[in-house]
């Protein structure tokens, strides 16, 4: 029997999420064989957790790499006022720039967390000059360059419950 939780999904659907998180490519009678389900209940539990936004994005990881972004940085900023304008200013440019493949505004020392990627440190200090620089309401940033990328994922643990 399957169990339905508060958020509206129930294991059928973590099962199915667990799949298509290690390969979107899953076919739904692929999915209806390991979950036990027949094809269309699975195509219909996808397509309600897209249009309900359990499902945000379906993408293809690109290696950075392949594609000339060799450097990974982490960069800490903190800004000189966190007036609700300013910071949503600031999100938005972070959401807008394209080197920039995540962003979080956090608790600690810093206000902001961005994950960047560059070809190289030109470019990255290119990115610093226009991002950082350019705005009168960034106080100061610390960089970290990812020196090797243990672990980098999007998935989500999604545990069946017994």
């Amino acid at each position: 029997m399957s169990h339905q939780l508060a958020n509206g999904i129930d294991n059928f659907d973590r099962h199915i999420l667990d799949i298509l998180q290690e390969s979107n490519r899953t076919t739904s009678d692929q999915i209806a064989e390991q979950v036990g389900l027949s094809a269309a209940a699975v195509q219909r539990r996808i397509k309600r957790m897209r249009e309900q936004h359990i499902i945000r994005a379906d993408i293809s990881v690109v290696n950075p790499k392949a594609v000339g972004q060799n450097i990974s940085l982490i960069v800490q900023v903190t800004l000189e006022r966190e007036r609700m304008d300013l910071l949503d200013s600031f999100k938005k440019a972070m959401s807008d720039h394209k080197s920039v493949q995540q962003c979080y505004y956090v608790t600690g020392s810093a206000d902001f967390i961005l994950l960047v990627s560059a070809a190289d440190m030109e470019e990255y200090e290119e990115f610093t000059r226009e991002v950082f620089f350019g705005n009168d309401n960034v106080k100061g940033f610390e960089t970290n360059v990812v020196m090797d990328s243990v672990k980098s994922g999007l998935s989500v643990p999604v545990l069946l419950n017994t």
